[in-house]
């Protein structure tokens, strides 16, 4: 059976990702990881440390140590952290939890631009630059949103995504949900003709399962 360490940096991240799993690949054993200190401290800190990126690589370390077949991780705001985990365990399938959507979104947008919702605003900053063409990506925050779900409204959460997704421009084809716990708002979203709405847990899934299978 395969086993997949889930490191996550945000309490809101594991519900979508295992149900994502349950949902697309329920023979998956799973380990999760949380230190939801680190979503914390980037925002305190305005940017990625030496000590948080050091963070990142004992959570690497230890994972691996438990004879993981993969690392997802699922806080996309700490990308160049990832990647160091990456790097240190090549070949271990070591992967950031947005890479698989970016590719979607980049292959599916035709001539549109790609509406790229984040409630956490590093994310913005740490995930445009991982878009071939950054020109084509429209960053939106969804301001509220994060705070009512870590005070457990999600309902309100879920309105301020969809009204927020309801006012993006037409030229948007793609509204790419940046972050694992902004999944739970996708059903909430209402799609436009031409339009399609990508989530990162799922395609971070049929990525992985698709890596690991070949």
């Amino acid at each position: 059976m395969t086993s997949i360490a889930l490191i996550h940096a945000l309490s809101a991240s594991p519900a979508p990702i295992n149900a994502a799993f349950a949902r697309l690949w329920p023979e998956a054993r799973l380990m999760n990881l949380l230190d939801d200190s680190l979503s914390r401290d980037l925002a305190d800190e305005g940017r990625l440390t030496t000590q948080i990126i050091a963070r990142f690589g004992m959570l690497g370390r230890y994972c691996v140590g438990t004879g993981v077949d993969a690392i997802l991780f699922t806080c996309s705001a700490f990308g160049p952290a990832v990647d160091a985990v990456a790097a240190e365990h090549a070949p271990l399938p070591v992967h950031k939890p947005n890479t698989a959507m970016i590719d979607e979104a980049v292959a599916s947008a035709g001539d549109g631009r790609i509406a790229l919702l984040a409630s956490f605003a590093p994310t913005l900053t740490s995930m445009l630059p991982e878009f071939p063409d950054p020109s084509r990506v429209l960053p939106v925050y969804c301001e509220g949103a994060l705070e009512a779900l870590a005070r457990g409204d999600a309902d309100s959460h879920d309105a301020i995504v969809a009204e927020v997704a309801n006012k993006l421009p037409d030229d948007c084809t793609i509204v790419a949900l940046a972050q694992f716990s902004l999944a739970r708002a996708a059903s909430r979203i209402p799609t436009r003709k031409g339009q399609s709405i990508l989530t990162t847990p799922d395609c971070a899934v049929l990525a992985l399962k698709h890596a690991l299978s070949a």
